[in-house]
């Protein structure tokens, strides 16, 4: 994959460490965090600029949720470090923390108050004073189509509403950062775009954000760069254009009568650029040519195989993640079962 920027070597790493740091809200090298045995980051290394989104992507236990944590000084890395908005997370947690918010996969609203008690009450533990959280509430309750909600208690809002009102309270303070830990996980097609919009709306006007998600059409259409993880490491990022790219321009989709002749429909083709398969189907990265799909197709016919259907498509990132990873984004991997045990 040409385009892709793997990070295995000690050349790029040293590229990234002597890169210019100005202009740049997020700077992390070589973070490390071990969990007893289990290596949950092992040396990662993170430049993000201002007013762009990074979106951070890999399996369920690949290290997303521990570098988010790392960055909004929940957790202390074991070695390396991070720097955001110009500010040593380790070395300056109490500065860093009134420019950075954070909302997670869950909303953290009480439910026992108002949509405008709780903006009111994040205000007030942000060392507002009264009056400006009464203000900075009601701005935030127009800004997220909240103000017919704002008085009735949040236990009474659907899970968009929560998600949108859990958002609000990340932005009370005005922070110049936003880390979002699967933010909209558990919602509803319609009101995970409504949060796209908001986040979009957000980037335009200067905030930067760095986006963990399991939905690869979020990170598609939200992100500027993609970084990759796996088993705590970084193993590619670029554009979400240059990691498709990367892959290949297409990709033939062919289904079969049964998962036994898939099987070996992707036995026949495994020298044809990493054959998958998913069930009754195979699917296989190619260049958008005729010729590419018409040797799939002789192939199959030598080896007696007859297809139900077969197409082609644009490659997605989904096609990018299982070739990277070879599983989906909520498989969990080996060390994160291990941190169970």
């Amino acid at each position: 994959m040409e385009h892709l920027e793997l990070k295995e070597t000690p050349t790029a790493r040293s590229l990234l460490r002597s890169a210019d740091d100005s202009g740049l809200a997020i700077v992390a090298d070589g973070l490390v965090k071990r969990f007893g045995n289990v290596i949950a980051l092992d040396g990662i290394d993170l430049r993000v600029p201002y007013g762009t989104v990074l979106g951070l992507l890999g399996p369920n236990g690949s290290g997303k949720t521990t570098t988010i944590r790392i960055l909004t000084t929940l957790l202390t890395p074991d070695a390396g470090r991070a720097v955001i908005a110009g500010v040593d997370a380790v070395k300056e947690p109490a500065r860093l923390r009134p420019l950075i918010g954070m909302a997670g996969q869950y909303a953290a609203v009480d439910p026992n108050l108002t949509g405008r008690e709780n903006l009111i009450m994040v205000g007030r533990l942000a060392m507002l004073s009264r009056s400006a959280a009464r203000q900075r509430s009601n701005d935030l309750l127009d800004q997220f189509d909240l103000q017919e909600v704002g008085d009735r208690r949040s236990r009474t809002y659907s899970g968009g509403l929560r998600r949108r009102l859990d958002l609000a309270a990340a932005l009370v303070h005005c922070p110049k950062l936003l880390f979002f830990d699967e933010p909209t996980t558990g919602l509803d097609p319609r009101s995970r775009r409504d949060l796209w919009a908001v986040m979009e709306k957000l980037v335009a006007d200067g905030t930067t954000i760095l986006l963990t998600t399991q939905y690869l059409d979020e990170a598609d259409h939200l992100a500027d760069q993609i970084v990759v993880l796996d088993r705590g490491k970084i193993i590619a990022q670029g554009t979400p254009a240059q990691l498709k790219a990367g892959l290949g321009t297409s990709v033939v989709d062919i289904r079969f009568a049964d998962d036994a002749t898939a099987a070996r429909a992707a036995q026949a083709l495994s020298g044809e650029n990493h054959p998958a398969q998913h069930g009754d189907r195979v699917e296989i990265p190619v260049s958008a040519n005729t010729e590419s799909a018409m040797k799939i197709l002789r192939t199959l016919h030598a080896h007696d195989l007859s297809p139900s259907s077969f197409a082609m498509r644009e490659a997605s990132l989904d096609d990018v993640f299982l070739e990277l990873t070879g599983r989906p984004t909520t498989e969990a991997t080996d060390h994160q079962e291990a941190a169970k045990r």
